[in-house]
């Protein structure tokens, strides 16, 4: 891991994502790469009207005194760390950023609270996480200490979450963590007997594992109501880490998930949570 782009809006969430950032790149000797979009108009880009000339040059100065503000924190000490400011806030385009840099992780903030579904559905996060090619980690609270000790990978062993699987071994092998490969059984015309389960997945790893690096260390069957609320159960009865789960592009994340969920389940998507496009 050598670059990671954390996208900011000088907000406590965005800060939070920061503090993460900071943690992997001085156990991985990377590079930090802010990103700030000012939101400026075309018409404040175009005119010449000395008012939005001046707001124009206003924002820009402030963005700079906050990037300032943000480098000066002394979790960021003895860390390489740059910046790039767009004008437009056009989230789509930080997947096409996170290429032309290199990045190997996006690392974001998120103020959702209720569970996975509202994490992403609807905002900005949501955005980069369908459009980025690039792994997205997405960080809702403060994290003093990161640690990446086992990270539950949700997957419905489809052949087309493959590459999003080896990506995610990928980076956790990277990162040293340990993966519970986990499948919900839902009832109802999805149920699948125990000897279907073994096959699909045994099927889906045969062909994940020609150029995966590492297997998981469980591949662990669940039975549930919703596919959310089992896998937030697992994570807590595990004490998992983060979260994983491949995302399709086309439809965002709400496909992946449906069901209400209790209010302590709900606490449990505080977890971090590993983004990685089909």
């Amino acid at each position: 891991m050598k670059k990671i782009l954390v996208p900011v809006d000088f907000s406590n969430h965005s800060e939070y994502a920061l503090k993460v950032a900071a943690t992997l790149a001085k156990r991985h000797d990377a590079e930090i790469i802010l990103l700030h979009m000012l939101g400026l108009s075309q018409a404040i880009l175009t005119k010449n009207e000395g008012q939005e000339v001046a707001e124009a040059i206003y924002y820009m100065k402030l963005a700079k005194k906050r990037f300032g503000d943000i480098k000066s924190h002394a979790f960021l000490d003895e860390i390489s760390v740059s910046e790039i400011v767009q004008n437009y806030k056009d989230f789509n385009e930080i997947n096409e950023v996170a290429n032309d840099q290199g990045v190997d992780i996006i690392i974001m903030g998120s103020h959702g609270s209720k569970g996975l579904s509202e994490v992403f559905v609807g905002s900005n996060t949501e955005k980069v996480v369908r459009t980025s090619d690039i792994p997205v980690l997405v960080i809702k609270k403060e994290i003093t200490d990161f640690m990446l000790d086992r990270v539950v990978f949700a997957c419905d062993f489809k052949t087309e979450n493959v590459l999003a699987y080896r990506k995610a071994m990928r980076l956790f092998q990277l990162l040293g963590a340990a993966v519970d490969l986990v499948y919900v059984n839902l009832p109802g015309t999805a149920f699948k007997s125990s000897t279907q389960i073994d096959q699909r997945a045994e099927e889906f790893l045969t062909i994940a594992d020609f150029d995966a690096p590492i297997r998981p260390d469980e591949v662990v069957y669940l039975n549930g109501y919703s596919i959310e609320q089992a896998i937030f159960d697992y994570a807590y009865k595990a004490g998992a880490d983060a979260l994983a789960i491949p995302t399709h592009g086309r439809r965002g994340l709400a496909h992946f998930f449906n069901g209400s969920i209790g209010e302590d389940i709900a606490n449990h998507a505080e977890l971090p949570v590993f983004t990685f496009k089909i």
